[in-house]
């Protein structure tokens, strides 16, 4: 190793931005609004939110001339590409697979709508092959997402690796907050696609469809919200093969329309989250190739 190396190896861990720096700070409180939505189980939106807010942070912190010091470090190159590696496999995630379920998801939402507008009043509201047809499309999505939810567990197995450096070095303490930036994002990530996984047995495919929507942005209205989530499940089941009133189907399109603009907003969310991911990454490219 070289003299310059070794001083860069060793530089002290009271070199790099305080806690009270802002840019520290930003890191930290985004850490903490994610760890809290976690445990409260916030509304997806804020914690898609909360997660954007987090790389946003994160990147102002990888452009940190000390940390971009700390980085270029011969002995960070394997956690860097490891780090690279799994980054790969969030854009996936988040950019292909993620965005794609809800937007499938979306369009069953709308030809269930389309078909309760051409009922007439008094018709059957819902028929078995219009349900079959929406059980069909929830399979194939449930496919895609027990495919990813193994892709994200291997990255989770491989998490970034620490290596055996002093606790209190720079090195340990920037790899120490990039796996924990990592580690949550893929619970977010995991706690996206369990909204709409396979429902269980003896549920109807709406008890998913109820979860987004109470999930999602009419979560954040207060405690009544889960009666409200639950009059329209209630409402959507009683419309399968029976004779519905203008007023009950009027009802029920006003709920697919909130749950449609629910996942309308996820999918903008997604799209942040996704360009915030991939200006990180450039950012890890950059520091490799410095």
């Amino acid at each position: 190793m070289s003299t310059s190396n070794k001083s860069t190896f060793h530089l002290r861990s009271n070199s790099l931005p305080s806690k009270n720096h802002p840019l520290t700070e930003g890191v930290e409180e985004q850490l903490s609004r994610l760890r809290e939505s976690e445990a409260t189980s916030s509304s997806v939106s804020y914690k898609l939110s909360a997660l954007k807010d987090l790389h946003d942070s994160f990147d102002d912190l990888l452009h940190f001339p000390l940390i971009q010091q700390v980085l270029s470090n011969e002995h960070y190159s394997k956690c860097i590409e490891e780090s690279l590696e799994r980054s790969i496999r969030f854009l996936d995630v988040c950019g292909t697979t993620t965005r794609d379920v809800f937007s499938q998801m979306k369009e069953c939402v709308q030809e269930l709508e389309s078909s309760l507008r051409r009922k007439r009043c008094g018709e059957s509201s819902c028929s078995e092959n219009e349900v079959g047809a929406y059980m069909i499309s929830r399979k194939r999505l449930n496919k895609v997402i027990s495919k990813c939810f193994r892709n994200l567990k291997r990255t989770e197995k491989k998490s970034t690796s620490i290596p055996s450096v002093d606790k209190d070095s720079n090195l340990f303490a920037v790899v120490s907050m990039i796996k924990e930036v990592e580690e949550i994002s893929l619970l977010v990530f995991e706690s996206l696609l369990s909204l709409i996984c396979r429902p269980k047995a003896r549920t109807t495919g709406w008890s998913a469809v109820s979860k987004l929507l109470q999930s999602g942005r009419v979560s954040c209205e207060g405690q009544g919200c889960a009666n409200e989530v639950e009059k329209m499940d209630s409402e959507l089941i009683c419309l399968i093969g029976k004779k519905s009133n203008h007023v009950e189907v009027q009802t029920a399109l006003m709920g697919l329309k909130d749950l449609e603009c629910s996942i309308q907003e996820v999918e903008e969310e997604l799209e942040c989250v996704f360009r915030r991911l991939l200006k990180v990454r450039v950012s890890l490219l950059n520091t490799l190739n410095h």
